[in-house]
């Protein structure tokens, strides 16, 4: 009984007025559907979200996806409202993992700032031929350069409300040559803090004396013989428990690209996610020859690397976005392949226990998003949202997870 009564207290907390209302849209659709009825895995990872299990167990989520996650306004909008929802309850919500975007020459997202010297290559999972592999960020940069550095501001402006902090901090990265060649060295007031290398040569942990909001990395080489080193992200959080919200996203990527990861499960293990939300299929939907056979497959058998990782983790399922194709200069046509991307998401749920967020019937089904465009929600290709439609989503996201019942 006095769990029960935890779960309604903090439901209680967390509801908020419903985000606007537009016409076309169908907000009756803004919940979390369990296609299977069985809602055992989603139900344990929501009995833990309340301050007192958050603060002694903690909780990891992971969103991944294409395009619309790199760009992190839709994810980083859940994932600030959470930590607007458990500041005051002393709960810590972290920023999780973070890739210097920018060092890659590719969009970084707005919520963080990336500087670097020296000469950096780029390697992305929807690549058919590249020079290194890739970890669970289906993206990686890659240098030789004795002069390189990477510079991460989690905080460009600050704010209370939506200050990152971290004391420990750790760098997802190996030389190339798997040798000692290249020691990566965290850069701090009067000191410099090495990193200590895990087991599985992937990855060094790295203790900061308090809480900082900011760090540089520097990548000493050993000898004068030129080692190539990758860096394949970082995962930014404290030494206390409380809930973390990663976010992992490539342009184009489609689940396909993931699982030509070759360090993706090793370094999954990192991220530790009790929660994946699923994000990604705009992409595999693209094709006209798209197959509902192969992506489910697909899916099958990316859940099965995360499941070696941790078997009890919950999935939920976004369906994809309304979308159109371009067929020629200001000319576009509706893709019928959402329909049936909607109705694989709905059989992966079923199989695995998940949960759907419908957001295709939300937006008001096909054909909708010339309507989120004429409202200042979508972009002219008819694929990507504008920042307000990004932010209205992650609104949408959240209140559809607050509102989850069990």
């Amino acid at each position: 009984m006095k769990r029960i009564a935890i779960i309604i207290m903090f439901v209680g907390l967390c509801l908020e007025a419903p985000a606007q209302e537009y016409a076309f849209m169908d907000l009756s659709y803004n919940h979390i559907q369990v296609p299977g009825g069985d809602s055992t895995r989603l139900n344990r990872v929501f009995q833990r979200m309340n301050p007192d299990s958050l603060q002694q167990r903690g909780l990891n989520i992971l969103h991944i996806g294409g395009s619309h996650v790199q760009a992190d306004m839709f994810s980083n909008q859940v994932r600030q409202k959470l930590k607007d929802t458990f500041v005051y309850d002393g709960v810590n919500v972290f920023r999780g993992f973070v890739f210097p975007y920018t060092v890659a020459k590719t969009n970084n997202p707005s919520n963080y700032k990336v500087t670097y010297s020296g000469e950096w290559k780029a390697a992305r999972n929807v690549q058919a031929k590249r020079d290194v592999p890739l970890g669970v960020g289906g993206i990686a940069v890659y240098t030789d350069d004795p002069g390189a550095r990477i510079h991460v501001s989690l905080n460009p402006s600050f704010d209370r409300f939506t200050h990152w902090e971290f004391n420990t901090l750790r760098l997802l990265a190996y030389s190339l040559d798997r040798s000692d060649a290249v020691k990566p060295v965290l850069s701090y007031p009067y000191q410099l803090i090495e990193g200590i290398p895990d087991a599985t040569g992937t990855s060094y942990l790295f203790y900061v004396p308090k809480s900082e909001s900011e760090f540089s990395i520097e990548f000493v080489q050993q000898d004068d013989v030129p080692h190539t080193f990758v860096v394949d992200g970082f995962v930014a959080e404290k030494d206390t428990r409380g809930l973390v919200y990663h976010a992992v996203g490539v342009n184009g990527a489609s689940v396909p690209s993931y699982l030509s990861c070759e360090n993706w499960e090793t370094e999954l293990q990192f991220l530790r996610p009790d929660l994946v939300i699923f994000g990604i299929g705009i992409n595999d939907a693209a094709s006209a020859n798209f197959s509902k056979e192969s992506f489910i497959a697909n899916y099958n058998a990316l859940i099965e690397r995360i499941e070696r990782v941790n078997p009890d983790c919950a999935y939920i399922f976004i369906t994809n976005n309304d979308s159109f194709r371009k067929t020629g200069k200001k000319r576009y046509t509706v893709n019928h392949n959402g329909l049936i991307a909607r109705e694989a998401f709905y059989e992966l749920a079923e199989r695995h226990q998940g949960g759907v967020w419908d957001l295709f019937e939300l937006m008001g089904g096909l054909s909708s998003m010339k309507q989120w465009q004429d409202a200042g929600l979508a972009k002219v290709d008819k694929i990507h949202f504008t920042k307000d439609g990004y932010l209205f989503l992650g609104d949408l996201l959240y209140e559809a997870l607050m509102n989850y019942k069990q």
